[in-house]
């Protein structure tokens, strides 16, 4: 039996399109209401591997999901961009006079908010996945009644795309880790990306220190994201993302770094998603 992967929503969400694009179309899926769950099912070894929106070119990153991959100990393997597409979907031979109500994620809801100005007849609600109000409207049949979730959503529950793309912000997109609870083992030929994690107390040159390291071994900073170490008052552990071109100035980096930053750590080593 193939490995089940985990992923945050339902079937028909962007989560699943990345596990397609990732794995392919047979992926066996095991859909998590929260990332949370998704972190348990892979401890206690349900899944093999999870996929997790980490950050989203307007809403920024994904604080709790860097912290639930920091304090669970968990191993990014790969990663994965989708370019996101809201579509207004319902049961099939309605129009958009015929809504009522319209049921998604906040998140979706904020992110097409200037299309519903235009139909001030359709109430918003607010609910916990995209794609798992699109399959209770076909399991339910309930007309009058549209989802906002990807195209995917729509092919395996009939519905009619009745307006496509209805984002406000057309140029949208998220980047998605793939995670696990042990090191992945990608070889060398392979890599050209790494995330990273270390600690530095709030005094002044610390973070320019690392950053200067990172500059001599000929590493690009792609991503840099500070969260608070709530035991340790004005310290902070910080998450990085680099790319290298060279696997031995990469390896060099890791090297000093360790000796330098408390709590160092290498959350993996992988191939970049955005080549």
């Amino acid at each position: 039996m193939k490995n089940l992967i985990a992923i945050q929503g339902a079937e028909g969400s962007n989560h699943h399109i990345i596990a397609r694009d990732f794995y392919g179309d047979n992926v066996l899926l095991k859909e998590c209401l929260s990332f949370d769950v998704l972190v348990d099912s892979l401890i206690d070894k349900t899944a093999s591997q999870g996929i997790m929106a980490i950050e989203n070119t307007i809403a920024g990153s994904i604080i709790p999901n860097y912290a639930l991959i920091a304090q669970n100990n968990l191993h990014i393997c790969g990663e994965q961009y989708l370019n996101i597409h809201h579509h207004l979907m319902a049961l099939p031979n309605q129009t958009i006079e015929d809504i009522t109500e319209v049921c998604s994620h906040p998140m979706a809801l904020l992110q097409c908010k200037e299309f519903f100005k235009k139909y001030p007849h359709i109430k918003l609600v607010e609910d916990v996945d995209t794609a798992e109000v699109a399959k209770r409207i076909s399991q339910q049949q309930l007309k009058g009644v549209a989802a906002i979730a990807p195209i995917i959503a729509a092919e395996l529950f009939d519905l009619k795309i009745v307006e496509d793309d209805i984002q406000t912000i057309k140029d949208n997109a998220t980047r998605f880790v793939i995670v696990q609870t042990e090191s992945p083992n990608n070889g060398i030929d392979e890599i050209n990306k790494a995330s990273i994690k270390f600690e530095l107390d709030h005094k002044r040159g610390s973070l320019a220190a690392v950053l200067n390291v990172l500059s001599d071994c000929q590493l690009s900073l792609t991503k840099i994201q500070s969260l608070p170490i709530i035991e340790s008052p004005w310290k902070y552990s910080f998450f990085v993302d680099v790319t290298f071109e060279e696997y031995k100035n990469y390896s060099k980096a890791m090297a000093i770094l360790e000796i330098m930053a408390e709590g160092f750590k290498i959350l993996g080593a992988y191939k970049n998603g955005r080549i």
